[in-house]
Order: C-alpha cells, then sequence, then structure tokens
C-alpha cells in the first residue's frame, strides 16, 4: 500500500531546476506565478496543469518526462 507522501511525489520540478542551476523564484518570475505557488509545485504539495508544465519544460530546455516521476508498473 502506497503512502500519501509516496503518491505525491509526481513532478520533479524541484531536481530539474537544480539540474538546470535555476531556482524557484526565477521560475515563478519567467511563468508570471506567485513563488508560493511554484514553492508548492517544487515540494510535490500540489501540481502544474499540463499546460503550465510545458511551459516549465519549454523554460529549463528539457523534455516534459524530464518533470514527471515515472512510477513502475506492477
Amino acid at each position: 500500500m502506497e503512502t500519501k507522501t509516496e503518491r505525491q511525489k509526481l513532478n520533479r520540478i524541484k531536481a530539474v531546476l537544480a539540474e538546470t542551476g535555476h531556482t524557484g523564484k526565477w521560475l515563478a518570475e519567467q511563468l508570471g506565478k506567485d513563488p508560493v505557488t511554484v514553492s508548492k509545485w517544487c515540494t510535490n504539495t500540489s501540481q502544474p496543469d499540463l499546460y503550465t508544465l510545458n511551459e516549465i519544460s519549454t523554460l529549463l530546455q528539457v523534455d516534459n518526462k524530464d518533470l514527471i516521476v515515472s512510477i513502475p508498473k506492477k
């Protein structure tokens, strides 16, 4: 059985920001979003919609798949 924490790890935005040398504040400025919103995405408290996820991948110059946690099928 999955715990609530495991189910919430849906995106890798925080990791990809670190890998690309950007900050959450920078991402918020680029997207015109509140830094608190981006922080919630980075901690997987909430998730961006697919349109925003696509914008993020474009800004960070990564594939959309790099921003999503791959969950193996059982």
